[in-house]
């Protein structure tokens, strides 16, 4: 347990970061565990995960109130003051709700792409991450090994879902769906609009977008897998006008009529039909009938 006792970042040693994690894979500023001001520390930049004052932040905090922050976050030095959060962001939020004045960080001299790859990979593993955070860290850890110069496209694809224990195509899926508006990933969230649906969509430009979103609100829509791809394929075409759209949408399946057939037992009939009448003529009379019903219903 780390002693919580003032002193500012840079003062206070304790632990250090190879004996908890192991030796680091990029250069480092140090490797000594430091105390700093909460209010020292900041939101890593475009964070896409969650931080809910939820049942499991509240155990996070009588965990903090009981034993202090375990494991320490991990940090990089800001130009404008104060430390950049690359792993900590929960922990901290459970010390603000704690009391806590301060956290125990590992200080790193990471590069941009360098700290967001640590970034996901130390939440990707979350059990109760939405499609769109998943969406946006997948994307945003591709770009950074893009821009690190990592190998081909497809292979990049493989080895994030290999580190994350999904499929590289499950991994291209979800990048495409953080090309979505937050609207309809909202819908993704919520379930109200399918995983595989939202990745069609994902095809449509942002305007497009904006109308599917427009008819899915005005006419309460769940749109069909057959739909979406529909959408897909004619913004692909580039032949996705806004009438074509609303026409796809408010398409009404035509159902076809349901078979009846109606049988009537022999015992009934032959109540209302003397003994001497044939098939035909039991019939002629009955639909006779039913004619009669019918101009008088």
């Amino acid at each position: 347990m780390y002693n919580h006792i003032g002193g500012s970042a840079g003062k206070v040693k304790l632990q250090s970061f190879d004996s908890l994690f192991g030796s680091s894979p990029v250069a480092e500023e140090g490797n000594q565990v430091i105390l700093v001001p909460l209010t020292d520390l900041h939101t890593f930049a475009h964070h896409p995960f969650r931080v809910m004052d939820d049942e499991k932040m509240e155990e996070l905090k009588q965990s903090v109130l009981k034993h202090g922050v375990l494991v320490p976050g991990v940090v990089r030095k800001r130009i404008t003051g104060g430390y950049e959060l690359i792993a900590g962001h929960r922990r901290k939020r459970a010390s603000e709700l704690a009391g806590l004045s301060e956290m125990p960080v590992i200080v790193r001299n990471y590069t941009e792409d360098e700290a967001t790859i640590v970034m996901v990979d130390s939440n990707i593993q979350r059990e109760d991450i939405l499609p769109s955070e998943k969406a946006k860290a997948y994307k945003m850890k591709f770009d950074a090994l893009k821009h690190q110069g990592k190998r081909a496209e497809g292979t990049t694809i493989e080895k994030i879902g290999e580190a994350a224990g999904e499929s590289g195509k499950t991994v291209q899926r979800y990048i495409c769906l953080a090309r979505l508006t937050d609207e309809l990933l909202e819908l993704v969230d919520k379930k109200q609009l399918s995983f595989l649906c939202g990745v069609d969509l994902s095809y449509l430009s942002v305007e497009q977008q904006q109308w599917v979103y427009a008819v899915i609100c005005s006419q309460n829509l769940r749109i069909s897998g057959k739909q979406s791809e529909r959408l897909k394929i004619h913004a692909q075409s580039g032949t996705l006008t806004q009438d074509r759209l609303q026409q796809i949408l408010l398409e009404v399946k035509k159902e076809k009529p349901k078979s009846r057939k109606v049988t009537i037992p022999v015992e009934r009939l032959n109540q209302y039909f003397p003994p001497n009448f044939n098939e035909e003529e039991i019939e002629m009379v009955i639909y006779e009938l039913l004619e009669q019903w019918k101009n008088n219903v």
